[in-house]
């Protein structure tokens, strides 16, 4: 009789309940046909009773769900839900276990290219999957959608994480995918057909002749160069003043965020991290700097590495102009596991150069401006002309 590697293990395990030959690490295990004594290390034996004493209501469960659920059941649904759940029961919106396709769409993502509906969107302190921008010329804005709209569902599925909710959304270049969202507390759906999205996460211009602008809306693999670009073109143009606009920014990349901050800041602590066992880590910026005297934009969509740079801004006498910001003052971390499936964890809490915490606090502007959305007109960015 053969035994399969699944059952196979489980054998071994199983025995670990009969007692026996076990207190020397020695046990008998049947496969083939033959009774053989297998040889396990002590601590071995120990860590793998341990574990299947913490595990072995999970196999108890899938033996149930095998034995009698009235379909045939597939496996490897069942497991994926099961390492869903782990990482889900954290009840931290930020971590998630996400499978081969799942993690190589995130990948593809933060290289500022994949196939989607061209929308970012970030998680609101009621649990809300808000809309805080959407790219022009794509399938979302086509659709309609606007900066604002709560996301409820993709194709009909609600998500409690907000990276599986993006995985969803994003997809095979050419496929649909239909988003229910509200507005104004109205429901609404669009079908839309995904497309490769380009993500270009800098723009800039010159407002006036003497005053420069540039736009981060995402920090990407590509937005330190992107940036310095536009700083480059700004300086160039003959700006004296520079307009930086982080509004509905949801963050991205930590080491990128640090080198666009080092444009701002002569050497001095950028962010600083604490984790679980209170160890810190320092991130610095270098001596020089641009000359442009500068003032910057917020709102209440500016999340995770632009409150990093909005706050090491503020600590070092930069104004900030707006309202405050989301308040996601925390740092994940992705591991990629063998089988190219991989857990985002979120592992550390960010401080300013002050200490002044960010989670679920944001950062408060130096001058509160709220904008009236009954007019066109940009008060947040008229009242940083004034400052300037």
């Amino acid at each position: 009789m053969q035994i399969g590697k699944k059952k196979f293990i489980i054998a071994i395990v199983a025995a670990f309940l009969t007692g026996g030959l076990f207190t020397s690490g020695i046990f008998a295990l049947a496969q083939g046909g033959l009774l053989k004594n297998v040889s396990v290390p002590q601590d071995e034996y120990k860590a793998m009773r341990a574990s299947y004493e913490r595990y072995g209501k999970l196999q108890e469960l899938y033996q149930m769900i095998e034995a009698s659920y009235y379909q045939d059941v597939d496996e490897d649904a069942l497991l994926e839900g099961a390492y869903k759940g782990l990482a889900g029961a954290l009840g931290d919106p930020y971590s998630a276990y996400m499978n081969e396709e799942e993690f190589s769409n995130w990948k593809t993502a933060l290289q500022g290219e994949y196939s989607g509906i061209g929308i970012t969107f970030s998680q609101d302190a009621d649990g809300n999957y808000v809309v805080v921008s959407v790219t022009e010329g794509s399938p979302a804005e086509e659709a309609g959608l606007k900066t604002g709209d709560i996301l409820l569902a993709a194709d009909g599925k609600t998500y409690d994480n907000m990276d599986l909710l993006a995985n969803a959304i994003k997809g095979k270049e050419g496929t649909q995918v239909e988003l229910t969202y509200a507005r104004d507390g109205k429901e609404h759906t669009a079908s839309m057909t995904r497309e490769k999205i380009i993500q270009h996460s800098v723009s800039h211009k010159m407002l006036d002749q003497d005053t420069g602008y540039i736009a981060i809306t995402s920090f990407m693999e590509s937005t330190a160069e992107e940036f310095h670009q536009a700083l480059q073109s700004v300086e160039e143009s003959g700006a004296k003043d520079l307009v930086l606009d982080l509004r509905d920014n949801g963050g991205g990349l930590l080491n990128t965020c640090i080198d666009v901050a080092d444009e701002f800041l002569d050497q001095g602590i950028v962010v600083y991290v604490e984790g679980k066992n209170q160890e810190r880590m320092e991130y610095e910026s270098k001596d020089g700097k641009t000359a442009l005297k500068t003032v910057v934009l917020v709102n209440e969509n500016s999340a995770s590495a632009a409150e990093i740079l909005a706050a090491a801004l503020k600590d070092n006498g930069f104004a900030l102009v707006g309202q405050t910001t989301f308040g996601k003052g925390v740092i994940q971390s992705t591991n990629e596991l063998a089988d190219g499936s991989a857990l985002k964890i979120t592992i550390m809490e960010y401080f300013s150069p002050k200490g002044n915490a960010i989670h679920e606090k944001g950062v408060a502007p130096n001058h509160e401006v709220k904008q009236d959305e009954g007019t066109e007109a940009d008060e947040q960015l008229q009242k940083a002309l004034e400052l300037l």
